[in-house]
């Protein structure tokens, strides 16, 4: 079942790029996800570690690529409702160069290529140290929007 779109103080429905501004998902918010910033040009995004870690104590491997799939894809629907688009998830691969057990995590997608038809981008995970924990390549299709 949808959930129903959300309106402003005005009563007018938000743009799809409004709406990620609005609500995260489930996934998202069950793991901690806050969004700092979101342009065309980079969605920065955090996440705790606690509640996020696999059995030996490290920041899950599937935590990172969730939430840098939905970093990289909030970037895409940005750049796809300027043209009244939306975006789909079409590829994502991960390299994991380190680990953490504490803290907290920065996601930072910025494009790789913004086209009509699909973009590409780069997602950086890193530790509060600043150290890159894993990149992330993500595609998306974009499509028009359904009503």
């Amino acid at each position: 079942m949808n959930a129903p779109s959300p309106v402003d103080a005005a009563g007018n429905q938000p743009s799809e790029h409004e709406m990620w501004k609005i609500t995260l998902g489930e996934l998202d918010e069950k793991m901690g996800v806050k969004i700092l910033e979101e342009s065309v040009e980079r969605v920065v995004a955090t996440m705790p570690v606690e509640g996020n870690r696999q059995s030996f104590g490290l920041l899950h491997g599937g935590a990172s690529l969730a939430v840098g799939e939905a970093v990289g894809s909030w970037a895409a629907v940005i750049h796809a409702s300027t043209m009244g688009k939306t975006a789909v998830g079409v590829d994502v691969s991960a390299t994991h160069h380190r680990s953490t057990r504490e803290g907290q995590i920065t996601i930072t997608a910025t494009p790789i290529h913004l086209g009509g038809t699909l973009t590409t981008h780069e997602v950086l995970i890193t530790n509060e140290a600043g150290q890159r924990l894993c990149t992330l390549r993500i595609t998306n299709l974009l499509m028009k929007r359904k009503n």
